[in-house]
């Protein structure tokens, strides 16, 4: 007998969401606190994924998008779902931002255009 795999369209895994409840940026850092075997089995293998990718370390949006091989906006949302569970946590450290280095960066980008 031979086990076929389905992609899951991007409709199914975010039920037709395309925002978030939080802002996820590309670069918000997420990790799971406390993993739970039995939780992950419950999982699309999609979101069971993630879950498993943020496990190892704290990881970005972005970086899990690109791990995982998932499209940005449906990483958005399914990480969003997770954090709503508190299986995932989000770290917003807002705090830290240093807006002349992001201001120079934006200089910088502006004089290449």
């Amino acid at each position: 007998m031979q086990l076929r795999y389905w992609k899951v369209r991007p409709y199914v895994l975010t039920a037709g969401r395309t925002r978030t409840r939080r802002p996820l940026l590309v670069h918000t850092l997420v990790s799971v606190p406390y993993y739970d075997a039995v939780f992950a089995a419950g999982l699309l293998p999609e979101a069971r994924s993630l879950y498993e990718q943020a496990r190892r370390t704290a990881r970005s949006v972005a970086e899990l998008s690109a791990v995982c091989g998932i499209s940005l906006g449906v990483t958005r949302v399914v990480v969003d779902d997770l954090a709503a569970t508190d299986r995932l946590l989000v770290h917003t450290d807002h705090d830290n931002v240093d807006f002349r280095l992001l201001e120079r960066l934006r200089d910088g980008l502006r004089k290449l255009a």
